[in-house]
């Protein structure tokens, strides 16, 4: 019990759960949970092993920047609870499983699975993030794999509404990050990570937020209106969609670090219960 809550922080549950449940309900948009329980059991086990392997990974290699912020200092890594070699070890072997047990369940699938570990890790942690902030881009690439992961493995095709999914999310992931961004600034100056405020200033930064952000509601709602979702669930994702265009507008004309810190508790509410619109379109 001590040995899993020492490793278990690494897996960012709160993150990876949220992204756990895109998956899902890319699946469910296109199967319906009766008659597919065990699939859909067998998806969230892959997803749950392929993205809690990729956190631990890129917080293994993060650990040096972890131990400057304020906000991460206090994270098994840079308190020495977990070796790096030790995460290392974890984050490799629990995605190697997740891998392996998305191509057991069908080809197409794993690689989509395999694509965004690859994606997340080597692209965006090890060779963009200490280097660009365009490195969110990738991220958000990343962050739309297992809502296209679960959709393919629905229907055995990459189709037009997994492709608006995964577009969706990467589209909301700069309101997401970048706030964040916003609100840790200095944390991310102490550790020399370039963002987006940073080299574009905060202005610059919120205009790019509103415009992610209604961008985002928008594919989100093509794509609910491409699967034949009734038309009381587009009014609900559409009322969603206006509240986080209102936010990122009022971060632009009331800025203050409330506005941004309400913008990015909503942006995760949105995109969780957008999810579940997906979901029950079926």
């Amino acid at each position: 019990m001590r040995s899993i809550r020492r490793f278990w922080p690494l897996i960012k549950e709160l993150q990876t759960g949220l992204l756990l449940f895109t998956g899902l309900a890319g699946f469910l948009s296109a199967a319906p949970l009766a008659g597919n329980g065990l699939t859909l059991l067998a998806l969230a086990g892959s997803l749950f092993l392929a993205i809690s392997g990729s956190t631990v990974l890129n917080m293994a290699y993060d650990a040096d920047i972890d131990a400057v912020m304020k906000r991460t200092c206090w994270r098994p890594l840079p308190r020495e609870l977990v070796t790096v070699r030790e995460a290392t070890l974890l984050g490799a072997a629990m995605a190697a499983l997740g891998v392996g047990w998305a191509l057991l369940l069908a080809p197409l699938y794993g690689l989509i699975v395999f694509a965004g570990i690859f994606f997340d890790v080597a692209v965006y942690t090890v060779w963009l993030k200490r280097r660009t902030p365009y490195a969110v881009i990738i991220g958000g690439l990343a962050g739309g794999m297992p809502v296209l992961a679960g959709r393919t493995l629905a229907i055995g095709q990459i189709d037009l509404v997994g492709l608006l999914l995964a577009l969706g999310v990467l589209l909301w992931i700069p309101t997401h990050i970048m706030t964040f961004a916003m609100r840790h600034f200095d944390d991310y100056q102490a550790a020399h990570v370039p963002t987006f405020p940073a080299a574009y200033g905060f202005y610059a930064t919120r205009v790019v937020i509103a415009v992610s952000s209604l961008a985002a509601a928008l594919v989100m709602g093509w794509a609910a209106a491409v699967i034949g979702a009734a038309v009381g669930l587009l009014a609900a994702l559409s009322v969603l969609g206006l509240g986080l265009l209102g936010l990122a507008m009022l971060g632009i004309v009331r800025p203050s670090p409330q506005a941004s810190f309400a913008l990015f508790k909503y942006a995760s509410l949105y995109m969780g219960v957008a999810m579940l619109v997906i979901a029950a379109a079926v």
